[in-house]
């Protein structure tokens, strides 16, 4: 609930200590860790959350469209994943964040008048930073065979050509994903981990060289149809791509929902319930190991729903409306440069987008909706040209994907002094 404090975690400690743990998300203990670095951090950390919480959004429904960049960091051939794993992510991501995954039919009824969308989409960058055409993944071959420990982070090395992984696109208008290997001994240690833009007040001047800014995965846990097992040493568990899902609400504010701490912990949200610690992995859904008082509610038992728990992934479904405030605001305060007529999405004009799409990907329908008042009619087209089909929207329409071939297509409209384009994904 109301500690000011933002949650990007994880410390290295001893080798010893790592091996016989495995964290899932690897962002407070950094927070600690650059505090006795940079004393004084902690508090800049606590001022710029309350500066984004005070912020109080008066837009809710307007779609945020967020480009990203999925840099594939591998040693072995199991660590390069195919273009369908990223595909199969965005489309988690879009589901997860829109409140279109199927398993929200699974969200208790004492949390369903509290949850909802965040109107926040993600899509594969069009354009990279030099204005040439791109799928939004790049590849890179490493000699190392772990990031574990490198870099200021603990995998921050993975983040820069130097030390074999490889330099971010600029950080303002994308959102970098780096997925690679992150194992200790052999196995996996850290799931993943987010930061803070460069650019923020509360982070301390070039402590991180321009580097930290984005998110890194453990690539066993990138995606749901990814074909490597994830084993944390108690068996495998299931994988239904939201460790990414949890760190990108690291990106945009959101600290795990027991504020990192016990019961006299919170997380800065005021409708998430306290708890005295993580679920790790469980789906216990009678625990109730705090008693709060969150307006008519009253005291709720612990939310094992959330994205921002330590929850096993097949019991995760839902953001708080309290956690989707956050994340829009801190996208309209610190991140607006993602989604002000961002050229990474093929947008020509410092405007609003035209017409949205979504779930992106898709492999069945999609919605697409129409965001001016006038009627336009839009194309679409295969990587290669070809038109496939062509439509009058004048509000919002439903399309089937369901015989088109599975890849790539572009979604276009352009009149004499406007035009936009949409990739759409179709698995």
């Amino acid at each position: 609930m109301k500690n000011l404090t933002l949650g990007f975690s994880f410390v290295l400690s001893t080798a010893l200590a790592f091996s016989q743990q495995q964290h899932h998300c690897a962002t407070h203990s950094s927070m600690m860790e650059y505090d006795a670095a940079h004393p004084g951090y902690m508090q800049s950390v606590n001022d710029a959350f309350s500066r984004a919480k005070q912020h109080q959004s008066q837009d809710r429904s307007t779609v945020y469209t967020i480009p990203v960049v999925v840099h594939i960091v591998y040693n072995t051939p199991e660590e390069n994943l195919d273009d369908s794993v990223v595909f199969n992510q965005i489309q988690r991501l879009n589901e997860d964040y829109r409140r279109l995954n199927a398993d929200t039919t699974n969200t208790r009824d004492t949390f369903n008048t509290i949850v909802g969308d965040t109107y926040i989409e993600f899509q594969l960058a069009m354009f990279d930073p030099s204005g040439n055409p791109t799928t939004g993944i790049t590849r890179t071959f490493t000699t190392e065979t772990s990031f574990f420990g490198s870099g200021t982070f603990p995998a921050d090395g993975v983040k820069s050509t130097s030390s074999g992984g490889i330099d971010p696109w600029d950080q303002t208008r994308y959102l970098n994903i780096w997925v690679c290997d992150m194992s200790l001994f052999g196995s996996p240690f850290v799931l993943g981990y987010a930061t803070p833009p460069a650019d923020l007040p509360h982070w301390p001047a070039g402590s991180t060289d321009g580097l930290s800014d984005g998110v890194v995965i453990q690539y066993e846990a990138f995606g749901s149809n990814n074909p490597n097992p994830l084993d944390l040493g108690t068996g495998a568990i299931d994988v239904l791509g939201r460790t990414a899902t949890h760190e990108i609400g690291h990106y945009l504010g959101l600290r795990h929902i027991w504020g990192d701490g016990d019961c006299t912990a919170e997380d800065g949200i005021d409708d998430t319930p306290n708890a005295a610690a993580e679920s790790s992995q469980d789906c216990n859904f009678s625990s109730n190991t705090c008693v709060d008082n969150i307006g008519v509610l009253g005291d709720l038992p612990d939310m094992v729903e959330n994205y921002m728990d330590y929850s096993a992934e097949s019991c995760q479904n839902s953001f708080t409306q309290g956690q989707v405030d956050m994340m829009r605001n801190i996208i309209e305060v610190y991140r607006f440069d993602l989604i002000d007529g961002n050229p990474a999405l093929g947008m020509e004009e410092e405007n609003h987008t035209l017409f949205s799409v979504y779930p992106n990907p898709a492999n069945g329908k999609v919605m697409i909706a129409n965001f001016v008042s006038a009627s336009i009619q839009i194309s679409i087209v295969t990587e290669t040209g070809q038109l496939v089909q062509t439509m009058l929207l004048s509000g919002n329409d439903e399309l089937s994907v369901e015989g088109l071939t599975a890849g790539i297509y572009f979604i276009s409209f352009q009149s004499e002094n406007r035009s936009e384009v949409k990739k759409l994904i179709v698995l």
